[in-house]
């Protein structure tokens, strides 16, 4: 395999991420995450998680060029992730790469934390297809975009316009009483559950935009919970799950078709850690094969937040010849999704 050799570093969450690809090859993907340490406050704390990035740091991207087998001067490039994000974490990852690319003389790309979600189906599909449609969901972000050309232009179609569907995942995970992240043990309960069991109000499914909204549905969990729990009956946690996931699943899902279709691209990204979930995964599967629409996703490992995404969207930025980011770059904590290079 040819190409530009990466590394991508990532901490605009509660993940750090160092990641190394030759082109849409992947070499290595470290990944240290503090999630642990949120879990008992329910959600992701700033300061835990940038004070967790500072001692994680210098190891990922250690263990990231021993499993490549690699050295640092061999690097072609560094990618980092500039934002969206937590200001202290991307700082952290920020702060890192220049002067990983100072001392190393090597250029520097400050990248779109969501267009790298898209760029990472390259070190499992291969080349991306242009035009295309990416659903991007997270525990912070649910968007639409079209994607004429990764390196160059991301269009915004629409996005939640309150709870992103990762968080709701977490909010009623824990209405549920579930631990922290929610997204997998709501995944893992609803395989035994009735997904018809509860039909959980799908918000703006009819609106006519690309827009989401999960909010309304993580209310009615609660209030479906708490209206059980009012009458002393048990709450069946598995056929809960698996109703409010359906709701989720057939939300995302119709509106990504109805976008392939509207824009006539027949080809369908799923990117963001919300991609992870099997219900979510299968229903896209089915509704793209009846609309005719090529949908391609990545296995789950590289769906959460990771250096290889980051790589890989370096790679293909240094590929083209695109003009490094200057080191006086600042971290943007609402890097808009348009903006591909800080």
């Amino acid at each position: 395999m040819t190409g530009p050799l990466v590394l991508g570093i990532e901490t605009s969450c509660d993940e750090t991420g160092a990641g190394i690809v030759r082109g849409n090859e992947l070499l290595a993907d470290a990944v240290a995450s503090s999630v642990d340490e949120h879990a008992r406050f329910g959600g992701v704390v700033p300061e835990v998680a940038s004070r967790a990035h500072l001692q994680a740091m210098v190891p990922a991207v250690d263990r990231a060029l021993a499993t490549a087998g690699v050295s640092a001067s061999e690097l072609d490039a560094i990618a980092v992730t500039a934002g969206p994000g937590l200001a202290g974490a991307l700082l952290v990852g920020v702060s890192a790469a220049k002067a990983y690319a100072l001392a190393l003389g090597k250029p520097l790309y400050g990248v779109n934390h969501l267009a790298a979600h898209v760029a990472v189906d390259q070190l499992e599909h291969g080349p991306l297809p242009t035009p295309a449609i990416a659903l991007l969901v997270s525990g912070g972000h649910s968007s639409l975009l079209l994607v004429p050309d990764l390196a160059g232009a991301v269009v915004p179609l629409g996005a939640t316009i309150d709870d992103a569907a990762g968080e709701a995942f977490d909010k009623v995970a824990r209405v549920l009483g579930l631990p922290f992240p929610g997204g997998p043990h709501i995944d893992r309960v609803a395989r035994d559950g009735d997904e018809q069991f509860v039909t959980f109000p799908r918000g703006k499914y009819h609106d006519g935009t690309f827009d989401f909204s999960f909010s309304g549905l993580k209310t009615a969990v609660a209030r479906w919970v708490e209206a059980r729990e009012a009458a002393g009956e048990p709450v069946p946690v598995a056929d809960v799950a698996a109703s409010f996931q359906q709701a989720v699943a057939d939300v995302l899902t119709r509106k990504a078709v109805d976008a392939c279709l509207a824009r006539g691209v027949p080809q369908l990204i799923i990117g963001g850690g919300v991609a992870a979930n099997s219900r979510l995964r299968a229903l896209a599967a089915q509704r793209c094969e009846a609309a005719g629409i090529a949908l391609r996703v990545p296995r789950p490992g590289l769906c959460t937040d990771n250096g290889a995404m980051v790589a890989a969207l370096g790679a293909e930025l240094h590929a083209r010849g695109a003009q490094p980011s200057a080191l006086d770059f600042a971290a943007d904590s609402a890097l808009p999704v348009t903006q591909v290079t800080a």
